[in-house]
């Protein structure tokens, strides 16, 4: 039971309703769980180019060359990869950074993937890169590290995805920062 209150969103009183279930179940199913979960860690790893989970050494996103190979999205973790996809927006590839510089939770540049990144523009074939982080404090100062460490790649444009206020929303409704970089990064309406 203690192990599987350690998982994100199980407390000690679902960790005991899970144990008592799967004391309920036939050992074959208990068995197969655990099966799976020994599988899922041993089968699934990171993409040596984007850092995104594959159960090959490179994932599918990386290996489809029908993906715009000249523009990346740099994103905090592989829920971002599945959330942009979701949308089928984009076509483009993607680079995993494993999380933002937060100084409070002592995490670092050097803990995230962004030489990675930096090594991949200085190949010569991204034209661009979208920072496509959280609109935290600890995402803008990603943004800016990344930034600055780009620099040196004047022929790589760098943009960052839109913020403002959501479809649905209501202005009153909206913070003022939300709604003051909705109004400056207001776009043309085309009809």
């Amino acid at each position: 039971m203690s192990e599987l209150a350690k998982l994100p969103g199980i407390g000690r009183r679902t960790a005991m309703r899970l144990a008592l279930h799967l004391l309920r179940q036939d050992e074959a199913t208990s068995e197969a769980l655990g099966t799976a979960i020994i599988g899922l860690r041993r089968g699934v790893h990171y993409c040596r180019v984007c850092h995104n989970i594959s159960d090959a050494d490179l994932c599918g996103i990386c290996g489809d060359q029908r993906r715009d190979r000249a523009l990346v999205c740099v994103v905090e973790d592989i829920r971002d990869v599945m959330a942009v996809e979701a949308t089928g927006q984009y076509r483009g590839l993607y680079h995993v950074l494993g999380g933002v510089i937060s100084p409070m939770d002592g995490v670092g540049p050097g803990d995230l993937q962004i030489d990675s990144l930096v090594n991949r523009v200085a190949e010569g074939e991204i034209k661009e890169v979208i920072l496509a982080l959280g609109s935290t404090m600890e995402g803008d100062t990603t943004n800016f590290y990344i930034y600055r460490r780009l620099n040196a790649y004047p022929q790589v444009a760098l943009s960052v995805i839109a913020r403002g206020i959501a479809v649905g929303d209501e202005l009153q409704y909206a913070d003022e920062v939300t709604l003051g970089r909705a109004v400056v990064g207001r776009v043309p309406f085309n009809g």
